[in-house]
C-alpha cells in the first residue's frame, strides 16, 4: 500500500517538474516578444502574460513543496503584476495620446 503512494508522488514530482520546464520555456518566448514587441501593445500582454506564469510557477512550487507560504507570496506576486501592467498601461495611452496630439498640430486641418 506504501508503494503505490510513493509511486504516485514520484509521478506527481515528474508531473511538476515537465510543467516548470513547460512554463521556463513559455517565458523566455514571451521575454521575446516583450523585448522584440512589434508594438507597445505586444510589450505589454507579453509582461503581463510572463507576471501571470511566475504565479502558476510559484503556485506549482507551493504544492511540490508543500509549503503553505508560497501562496501568500503568489497573492502578493499578483497584486503587484497587477499593478504594474496598469500602470504601463496608463503610460502608454498617456504617449500615445500625446503623440496623437503632436500628429494633429503639426498637420494641421486642411
Amino acid at each position: 500500500m506504501n508503494s503505490g503512494i510513493a509511486a504516485l508522488e514520484q509521478t506527481y514530482h515528474i508531473l511538476f517538474m515537465a510543467l516548470l520546464v513547460i512554463l521556463a520555456v513559455l517565458f523566455f518566448s514571451c521575454l521575446i516578444r516583450a523585448v522584440v514587441g512589434p508594438r507597445m501593445a505586444d510589450r505589454i500582454v507579453a509582461v503581463n502574460m510572463m507576471g501571470t506564469m511566475v504565479m502558476v510557477a510559484i503556485a506549482i512550487l507551493a504544492v511540490m513543496l508543500q509549503e503553505g507560504y508560497l501562496v501568500d507570496i503568489c497573492l502578493i506576486y499578483a497584486m503587484i503584476s497587477f499593478l504594474a501592467v496598469t500602470i504601463l498601461t496608463k503610460i502608454y495611452v498617456g504617449v500615445y495620446l500625446e503623440w496623437k496630439n503632436k500628429g494633429e498640430e503639426k498637420y494641421g486641418d486642411y
